[in-house]
C-alpha cells in the first residue's frame, strides 16, 4: 500500500459513488452506458475470485467486495428498476461490447505470468478494464445533453487508472525493479483512450462552459 494506491482506490470509490448518486437522486441514467458497466461486472467476478482463495488485508477484502457489489447494484437499476430503465439511452448505446470479451480473453490465454485458472482470469480482466470504457466514450460522443454528474464520473473513472500508473511506477522503484508489463502497457491503453476525454473536459472547466464531446 502507498499513497498512490489508496488515492487511486478512492477515486474509483468516488467515481461509483458520484454514478450512484445520479441514479438514486435523478431517478435516471441517462448518458450512462448499460455496456460499459456489464464489462465491469465481468472485470470484477473474474479480477476477485481470488476472495475464496486468498486473504491479503480486511482492507483488501472490503474494497473488493465493495466493488462487486456496486456493478451489479449499477446494472440492476439500468435493466430492471421500474423508472430508472426508463431513462436509458439504449438507442445511443450500441457499441457491441461484447466484441471485446474474445479478443481479451484470447490475449490473456496467451500472455500471462502463469497458466492457472486465477491468473488467466486475472489477466483477461485486466485486458478487459482496458477497453471497457469504449461503450461508455461511444455513448456521450453520441449525447448532446451531459450532466455534470455523468462527466465527472467518467473523469474519477479514468483518474483512478491514472494514479494506478503511479502506483505501478513508485512500486518499482521502491520494491524489487519487477517489471509489470501487463498492467503496465493495459493501464497506459486505458489513459491514453480518457486523453480526449480528459482535454475536452478540463478545458469546459477552465472555460465554464457546458462540457461536451466533439461528435
Amino acid at each position: 500500500m502507498n499513497a498512490f494506491r489508496l488515492a487511486g482506490d478512492m477515486t474509483h470509490l468516488f467515481s461509483i459513488i458520484l454514478l450512484l448518486l445520479k441514479i438514486r437522486t435523478t431517478k435516471s441514467c441517462a448518458g450512462i452506458s448499460l455496456k460499459t458497466q456489464e464489462l465491469y461486472v465481468i472485470i470484477f467476478i473474474a479480477r476477485y475470485l481470488d476472495l475464496f482463495t486468498k486473504y491479503y488485508s480486511l482492507y483488501n477484502s472490503m474494497m473488493k467486495v465493495v466493488f462487486l457489489g456496486t456493478s451489479i447494484c449499477i446494472v440492476w437499476y439500468m435493466r430492471y428498476h421500474k423508472v430508472v430503465r426508463q431513462t436509458y439511452n439504449k438507442n445511443e448505446d450500441t457499441f457491441q461490447h461484447f466484441f471485446l470479451l474474445v479478443p481479451c480473453f484470447v490475449l490473456a490465454l496467451l500472455i500471462h505470468h502463469s497458466f492457472t485458472i486465477i491468473e488467466i482470469l486475472w489477466t483477461f480482466s485486466i485486458y478487459l478494464e482496458a477497453v471497457a470504457i469504449l461503450p461508455q466514450l461511444v455513448l456521450l460522443q453520441r449525447s448532446r445533453n451531459i450532466d455534470n454528474l455523468t462527466g465527472n464520473y467518467v473523469f474519477f473513472l479514468g483518474a483512478y487508472r491514472a494514479l494506478y500508473l503511479l502506483n505501478w511506477m513508485y512500486r518499482f522503484f521502491t520494491e524489487n525493479h519487477q517489471f509489470r508489463w501487463i498492467p503496465w502497457l493495459s493501464g497506459l491503453v486505458q489513459t491514453a483512450l480518457y486523453a480526449d476525454f480528459f482535454y475536452y473536459y478540463i478545458m469546459s472547466w477552465k472555460n465554464r462552459e457546458k462540457f461536451k464531446l466533439p461528435a
